[in-house]
């Protein structure tokens, strides 16, 4: 199977600001993983949020403050991000151009649920 980005639709989410995702390689093509791109254009964010399977991510493009549980950090190009399955986890894109990144989970039912409150954590960065 080969297919080219530009063929896929993208889809705006519903929680978070100026957030999109394309489903790269859907559940109904792979056993085991789907692969999504994920776009949140410059300033925008997506809430805190928990999952309830895992993600790997692979940043592509931009520069955002991520809050993964706890820990507060900026992730840039070529960065890698795992995200357990239940942990908290938001973006807040910052600089002048949008934040992409690749995200890989497992084909598994994925409940989300937003997290009232982000605990102000600050980062080192």
């Amino acid at each position: 199977m080969k297919k080219s980005l530009s063929e896929i639709p993208s889809t705006p989410l519903q929680a978070g600001e100026g957030a999109s995702m394309q489903m790269l390689i859907s559940p109904e093509i792979a056993p085991h993983f789907a692969m999504r791109k994920f776009v949140i254009k410059k300033e925008g964010h997506m809430p805190f949020h928990t999952n309830t399977v895992e993600h790997e991510q692979y940043i592509l493009k931009g520069k955002a403050r991520v809050q993964l549980g706890e820990e507060s950090f900026i992730a840039v190009k070529d960065d890698i991000i795992f995200v357990p399955a239940g942990v908290p986890h938001s973006y807040q894109v910052i600089g002048d151009e949008d934040y992409e990144f690749l995200c890989l989970v497992p084909n598994s039912v994925d409940t989300i649920e937003m997290v009232k409150a982000t605990p102000r954590i600050e980062c080192g960065c």
